[in-house]
């Protein structure tokens, strides 16, 4: 009961001091920007901790975060090899080959009507597939190693990118581009110099909502078949065996390869449009 009430006092203590630094006079400042969600994630995994243990929680349950950090450095090397074959492989090489063809069709979709009419429809439907439908006939076309995996993250990937990277290209009004062709610019001039800036918010939203996707395609996808490494290979083997708390290890290495793989994309897209209005300020 004691590890209870100090769970109690600690949530309090951290919500008085989150409050009083967000709205101090210091508030704007970047160490107080970066100190108060620090302040929330230790304080959260305090609590977790305390309650875990004083209300004796089973650990295939739910197992105490220093039960899963400790998991963690036992399994360095496995878990390195599990990020390897998902995250490397499957969902990064899935991603740059959705995201590449989806910006390249879209650039034929932007010059052709009947493809703008035709494809978009079609890719509005396959969207909306479930992954737990494509991903068992895409492992038995592409077999149980990444490249199976890969396609399924680019099935996943590639519409989004393409409505998002298509949307862009028409953002640019009618007084603009009949100036450009005013100025007697060719297609590749106001593609280079006027639409492809215009639409780099909407490909980067595009790049930026495919992250998520391509992790989740590519841990999903090796529920459905996989050699014996990958994050989803061991997820779905450690359920059965009860090791609750390698399987925290493991969505610990997903969360942290995705909020890093966003905030890449995230601080390439800050240098690459900061002429914009959402980058200013």
């Amino acid at each position: 009961m004691m590890l209870v009430i100090c769970a109690v006092i600690i949530w309090a203590a951290g919500w008085w001091m989150n409050v009083r630094l967000a709205n101090g006079r210091y508030a704007n400042q970047r160490l107080v920007q970066l100190l108060v969600p620090a302040i929330f994630g230790a304080t959260l995994l305090l609590i977790w901790e305390l309650l875990v243990r004083g209300l004796q929680v089973p650990l295939v349950i739910l197992p105490a975060p220093s039960l899963i950090a400790a998991r963690f450095g036992e399994s360095l090397d496995l878990l390195w090899a599990d990020f390897v074959q998902t995250i490397l492989k499957g969902a990064l090489g899935g991603y740059l080959i959705g995201c590449g063809a989806a910006f390249v069709m879209a650039i034929l979709v932007d010059r052709s009507d009947f493809l703008r009419r035709g494809l978009l429809p079609v890719g509005n439907f396959v969207a909306a597939l479930p992954i737990v439908g494509t991903a068992p006939i895409l492992v038995m076309w592409f077999g149980f190693d990444w490249q199976s995996k890969a396609a399924v993250v680019v099935v996943m990937v590639f519409f989004p990118m393409l409505v998002n990277t298509v949307a862009g290209l028409r953002e640019t009004s009618v007084l603009q581009r009949d100036l450009m062709q005013t100025y007697a610019a060719s297609y590749g001039q106001s593609f280079l110099k006027l639409r492809l800036p215009a639409a780099l918010p909407f490909i980067f939203n595009g790049l930026k909502i495919s992250t998520t996707l391509a992790l989740i395609g590519a841990i999903v996808a090796e529920f459905f078949g996989s050699p014996t490494v990958g994050m989803g290979f061991r997820i779905s083997t450690s359920v059965g065996q009860l090791a609750l708390d390698m399987v925290w290890a493991e969505i610990v290495v997903a969360a942290l390869a995705g909020s890093l793989f966003y905030g890449l994309v995230a601080l390439i897209e800050k240098r690459s449009t900061f002429w914009h209005p959402s980058q200013r300020g």
